[in-house]
């Protein structure tokens, strides 16, 4: 039976997976758009030679979506919890997002895309554990509809996002400022996942 929106807008657990699309979001749509301009301000990469590095970029982040699936299925089937299994998962994403807080000071460019990878990498291992959440949490007549308002909210942070790094880039030329954000913003959705849900519980009075 579906369960109205308006019903869901209620439960802490819907805002802890729209909070979370709400700070990771706009770090993928960053990537997306503003990464050929950061090619292309820091290692002079124009259209016809930053196609390879993007193209590497991206399917770094093609493994990284299947990998973290991978791991935490791994951890549920060694008999983990979906609380610890996914949350644990979602940390290392985090973590090994931190390096990107560093590329701008990295001068050789396959240093940087391997660097820029990873992060893109985990921002999508990240993804994978936390789309599955609305199907962890709550019944099938809510999924469609929590993933729904999560996926608005996500837009939402992403259009912030790209205003923010236009007047960013305009007022400092740098992307110091937004790569620290991009470091922060998976321990930051983390947070607020594990505060609006400490143990995943189910939901089953909607």
């Amino acid at each position: 039976t579906p369960i109205s929106w308006t019903k869901l807008i209620f439960v802490r657990e819907t805002w802890a997976y729209a909070l979370g699309k709400f700070f990771i979001d706009p770090i993928w749509w960053f990537f997306l758009f503003w990464l050929p301009g950061y090619l292309y301000e820091r290692y002079h990469l124009d259209l016809k030679t930053f196609g390879i590095p993007l193209a590497i970029v991206y399917l770094i982040s093609d493994i990284g979506s299947v990998a973290g699936g991978w791991m935490s299925s791994r951890l549920l089937k060694a008999g983990w919890s979906a609380n610890s299994a996914r949350k644990l998962t979602m940390l290392i994403c985090a973590l090994c997002v931190v390096p990107i807080f560093f590329a701008q000071s990295i001068d050789n460019l396959w240093v940087a895309v391997g660097i820029i990878g990873l992060a893109t990498a985990a921002h999508q291992a990240f993804s994978a554990n936390l789309y599955t959440l609305p199907s962890d949490i709550f019944p099938r007549g809510a999924v469609g509809s929590v993933v729904g308002i999560g996926g608005m909210i996500g837009a939402v942070g992403g259009m912030g996002m790209a205003k923010f790094t236009g007047y960013i880039l305009d007022a400092t030329h740098s992307y110091a400022t937004l790569f620290a954000i991009c470091a922060s913003a998976y321990f930051i959705a983390l947070l607020a996942i594990h505060l609006l849900s400490p143990r995943l519980s189910r939901v089953e009075s909607v």
